[in-house]
């Protein structure tokens, strides 16, 4: 996972604040668990800026709407002050009258609110567990959603009732402070947030840590965030801009050590695999080496496709941009360059280091360089795997066509064989793909195997921008040939103890990536986790010991991100099989077979079994979705080699394969690279429901959706329910309440039937 550099910007906590000079910020209480709250039964609208906006008349439809929220977390240590700045805005013609409820951390302190409308003060006062309960019970009864249900177990921050405008847009500022849990060398911060699909108000979210020691890792399970490193113990992180709509709370861990690297490990306890899922989590220190001096030294290949279909703006654009990767090298580094069509041409006998000289020198030969011929990957990619390479450094080849092979062998399979099998120096092939007219499974398969990156450039992008940002990533190897091992405590192999790790295979870390690795953990006793490498230019090993007797439920993330991962695996397996004509090998209905049952289980969708999300598809019929699975597969992983679906295809691979965050919408692209996402299959903590008709099943009972018969029906708003939701509060559940209609769900063993 790469730590992103961008700059964002926002308003400092000090300036949110300062809006208490329209609005006093007294008043802001905690109240004794046994006082009374004031009724709610005048206020019109409740704002609850994780869930939504609710209203009490009928008629009015959305009259108030919240239209974004900021949240800016500032962490110091171990404590966090959390501001939050909603913008609400009135869509009617008449004054409009609310109140503000939001959920907070059980050791949370008011330490300021501040409401910029007109009229008198506001207040806001915290309630504690008793109270809140029975605040978030009146709500719930009062506006009939079950979307208040995710209040439940949390104390509450309730404001006094404030005016807004007709039309008008104003904005409220909370800020709360609490202490942040430590495991270890990690520090864990969460922010609530609706895990509804539903709600797509976008939050814009800034955390600023600073600590004593350096950070050597910065994590999200729920957002896709980009970081910038003010120093080793100071950073910035935001959530992307294409996160800012993901459901879900906010979740943000980092590592704090002496400086080098350090690891942590999430585990999720399931009694099913007597043991159950972990996560690694692996930073590399902030021991950075002069710029000028890398530890560990690059030899590149760039190896360039001049053919027939080259010719014009595409050849100079890639042309220009080997001469920034060139230009881009540090002095002592090496490169050579190949150019094939249909032979292959050397720039030199072998690499050549990269000083004034020899760049003038590229720049002539690349110059010199006419689109024609046709198209002899084999070859060129023979070539660039037999160069003998120069002691201590980390050899790279830059593989780029735009093509299908259509000169010498020319068989996906006789390709795919060199850099599996005739790769002697292991040298790492990062292949770049120009346009759709190629073979992408290809492409995909010489990175896999020799340990790089395959990367695609679509007709509309920039052939210049997109090569420097492949290059960009190969800045600065850190650690390289990396092997992974599991020991028990005394040091001894711990066979059997974990199993389907994923990656396989630990890519190279470069400056700024972390390891993220996924499995399953057998029992209950201490493991040692093991990295050895080549660090920054040292053979190195590092050891992690971690015991699991604090494996929390919690930490659902775990066994759904190993299984998106699991299923990329499973389905590229597939994918490759057809290179192959034999296409019946009995392999490929197992595969088929535990797709289906990891994508059931966790309600995990792909290009091939999106199906699942069909209304009128039965999952009792086992025979039925292996057919259409079948279908999905033969048809596009194995049949479609190249065009824009199976680009396609290899973007959402390539994702699935190193997945670190939740897709709680089961997002891909389509076979003509549009987004596409699903609301009929629901992520809620560590359960999946699939909608059939007007009724919402657990994914652990749709095998058998036509003969369920519930043990205990339970009615929204009744005690039985409020009971309910309170035992899922205690467990992290509680948003499975949430969905609309019936819930057919299994508690303790129980079939319940909830009537939302």
């Amino acid at each position: 996972m790469r730590v992103k550099h961008i700059y964002l910007k926002f308003a400092p906590a000090a300036i949110l604040i300062c809006a208490a000079c329209v609005c006093a910020l007294e008043h802001v209480t905690t109240s004794p668990a046994d006082s009374t709250a004031e009724s709610t039964s005048a206020v019109s609208n409740t704002i609850v800026p994780q869930i939504g906006r609710f209203g009490f008349v009928p008629g009015r439809g959305r009259a108030i709407e919240i239209t974004n929220v900021n949240a800016l977390i500032d962490i110091n240590e171990t404590a966090a002050a959390t501001t939050l700045e909603i913008h609400i805005i009135n869509n009617t013609n008449r004054r409009q009258e609310a109140e503000l409820v939001l959920p907070v951390p059980d050791d949370a302190v008011i330490k300021g609110f501040a409401y910029d409308g007109p009229g008198t003060a506001i207040s806001a006062r915290i309630h504690e567990r008793g109270e809140a309960r029975r605040i978030y019970r009146d709500l719930v009864n009062r506006i009939i959603d079950p979307a208040l249900v995710e209040l439940a177990g949390h104390k509450l921050v309730r404001s006094s009732v404030f005016p807004v405008e007709p039309r008008g847009r104003q904005k409220l500022v909370i800020t709360y402070e609490h202490l942040l849990r430590r495991e270890h060398d990690r520090i864990d911060y969460y922010l609530g947030r609706s895990e509804s699909l539903e709600y797509d108000v976008p939050w814009q979210i800034t955390a600023n840590i600073k600590n004593s020691n350096p950070v050597s890792a910065v994590y999200s399970s729920s957002h896709e965030i980009v970081t910038h490193r003010i120093s080793a113990g100071n950073l910035t992180v935001n959530v992307s801009s294409g996160s800012r709509k993901n459901p879900g709370r906010f979740h943000l861990s980092f590592i704090v050590n002496s400086g080098g690297p350090a690891a942590s490990l999430f585990a999720y306890p399931q009694s099913s695999v007597n043991g159950g899922y972990f996560m690694l989590l692996a930073g590399l220190g902030t021991q950075k080496k002069p710029k000028e001096t890398p530890a560990i030294k690059r030899e590149l290949t760039l190896v360039i496709d001049r053919s027939g279909s080259m010719r014009g703006e595409k050849l100079e654009q890639v042309k220009e941009s080997a001469l920034q990767i060139i230009a881009g090298l540090e002095d002592g580094e090496l490169f050579n360059i190949a150019i094939y069509s249909n032979s292959v041409e050397w720039f030199s006998v072998s690499p050549v280091e990269k000083n004034n000289d020899t760049f003038k020198s590229a720049q002539s030969y690349l110059a010199g360089t006419t689109a024609s011929g046709g198209t002899n990957i084999y070859e060129a990619l023979e070539g660039a795997l037999a160069q003998a390479p120069n002691a201590g450094r980390l050899p790279v080849v830059l593989f780029l066509t735009d093509g299908l092979p259509t000169v010498n062998r020319t068989g996906e399979k006789e390709i795919a064989a060199l850099a599996e099998k005739q790769n002697p120096h292991n040298r790492r092939v990062f292949t770049i793909g120009v346009g759709v007219d190629l073979n992408a499974p290809l492409l995909d398969r010489i990175a896999e195997v020799s340990g790089g990156r395959s990367e695609f450039i679509l007709p509309a992008e920039d052939i210049e921008v997109k090569i420097g940002r492949v290059f960009e990533r190969l800045t600065g190897p850190v650690f390289t040939d990396v092997r992974l091992e599991i020991l028990e405590a005394d040091g001894t192999p711990a066979i059997g103890r974990t199993l389907d790790i994923l990656p396989g295979r630990i890519a190279d870390v470069y400056e700024d990536e972390q390891i993220v690795l996924l499995g399953k953990y057998v029992g209950s006793r201490p493991l040692t986790f093991r990295l050895s490498g080549n660090y920054r230019g040292t053979h190195r090993s590092f050891d992690f010991a971690f015991s699991f007797d604090k494996a929390d439920p919690g930490y659902s993330f775990v066994p759904r991100l190993w299984a998106g991962r699991k299923i990329a695996v499973l389905t590229e397996s597939i994918r490759q099989a057809g290179a192959d004509a034999n296409t019946n090998d009995p392999r490929i209905k197992e595969l088929v077979d535990e797709v289906i049952r990891i994508s059931t289980e966790f309600g995990i969708l792909t290009e091939y079994t999106a199906f699942l999300a069909n209304e009128g598809m039965s999952l009792a019929e086992p025979e039925a979705i292996r057919r259409e699975a079948a279908d999905m597969f033969r048809s596009r992983a194995i049949s479609s080699r190249s065009g824009m679906d199976a680009v396609s295809q290899s973007y959402n691979y390539a994702r699935r394969k190193s997945q670190t965050t939740l897709n709680y919408s089961n997002e891909f692209y389509d076979s003509k690279m549009k987004h596409v996402r699903f609301n009929s299959i629901r992520q809620l903590g560590d359960r999946t429901f699939y909608q059939k008709s007007n009724r919402w099943v657990d994914s652990r009972l749709v095998n058998n959706t036509d003969s369920i018969r519930p043990e205990r029906i339970i009615q929204f708003g009744s005690d039985a329910y409020f009971e309910l939701a309170e035992k899922l509060a205690r467990r992290s559940r509680q948003s499975l309440l949430t969905l609309k209609g019936e819930i057919v769900v299994l508690i303790d063993n129980e079939v319940v039937l909830v009537e939302n």
